[in-house]
């Protein structure tokens, strides 16, 4: 039975899950749950809370701070307050693994870059937000093209040899390439296995933004895919660490801070006031973008 008198909450809604996490005052984490959504919903988000405190033994009265992160931040209740999700995923990747120095998050609507400093904390970061290129959302447009399950089409791509082109990393018009070149025969393995070649390439854009560095970790629910981490690693030309539970790091962060910030205490030690001006920077670089059509067609043309 757990003797902690003090309990944190790390709760990080994203646009397709919406994880949490829970430590003790001894920064043990005692649950974590994932429930996976359409989209951003406030639901889901209750489902997450309200199973990870029933896998915890506790009640939500026992909580002693709360912070809310991810694409939905602004709608967890009841938080003492909210970080981006770069911020998040950089302290909780930090935590568990002291010696990263970059972070690749690939997520349901979007993937992120952060490279961090010697204190594990954010020094530089890049983002896709405004298209669905080599984020979760394109590797469903692969599977459905596939007629695959999500889940086994990393599998499959493991199993492909040849490298096709493929031009288009548009979600719009990629399904009608993939299906283009499943009608003139082509072994779905191989189609499989070049667009994950070719999202791979894509991601290194975004590494390029902020440099290359030496011990690489990748979070969020695409690194569960074995073939989306091994054509990055084959692209990067260099070995990647997944968390055992990839999707829960920016929940476990913001868990932390909640534990950091409400006793005082750093698990790892930090300037607390570079990790506020940091947080400034990038809520700037979150704020609303035109995605006009415009702007789409520039991307594909």
């Amino acid at each position: 039975m757990n003797t902690s008198t003090a309990y944190f909450m790390g709760v990080d809604l994203g646009s397709t899950t919406a994880k949490t996490v829970i430590l003790d005052d001894n920064a043990k984490v005692l649950s974590a749950c994932i429930v996976q959504m359409g989209a951003v919903s406030q639901r889901g988000m209750e489902q997450a809370v309200e199973s990870a405190l029933e896998s915890a033994g506790i009640g939500k009265q026992d909580l002693s701070y709360i912070i809310g992160t991810g694409y939905g931040r602004r709608l967890v209740q009841g938080v003492g307050r909210t970080f981006t999700e770069i911020t998040c995923h950089a302290r909780g990747v930090a935590a568990m693994f002291p010696e990263a120095e970059l972070v690749i998050d690939i997520g349901g609507q979007d993937s992120k870059v952060i490279a961090l400093d010697g204190q594990g904390l954010v020094d530089n970061f890049a983002m896709n937000d405004r298209c669905a290129s080599g984020t979760g959302r394109f590797y469903e447009v692969l599977a459905r093209a596939l007629e695959c399950d999500i889940a086994e089409v990393g599998a499959l791509a493991m199993q492909g040899s040849k490298d096709l082109e493929v031009s288009s990393m548009c979600a719009t018009f990629a399904e009608t390439e993939i299906i283009s070149l499943l009608a003139e025969g082509r072994n779905p393995a191989d189609v499989a296995a070049s667009v994950h070649s070719a999202i791979a390439q894509r991601a290194l854009g975004l590494v390029a933004q902020v440099g290359k560095r030496s011990t690489i970790i990748m979070t969020g629910g695409v690194a569960k895919n074995p073939a989306a981490v091994h054509f990055l690693e084959k692209a990067l030309k260099q070995k990647i660490q997944v968390p055992k539970d990839p999707q829960i790091m920016g929940a476990y962060g913001a868990a932390l801070l909640a534990l950091e910030l409400s006793t005082g205490r750093q698990i790892t030690e930090y300037d607390t006031a570079k990790i506020e001006t940091l947080e400034k920077k990038v809520e700037a670089a979150f704020q609303p973008k035109n995605r006009s059509l415009p702007d789409c067609m520039k991307c594909t043309s």
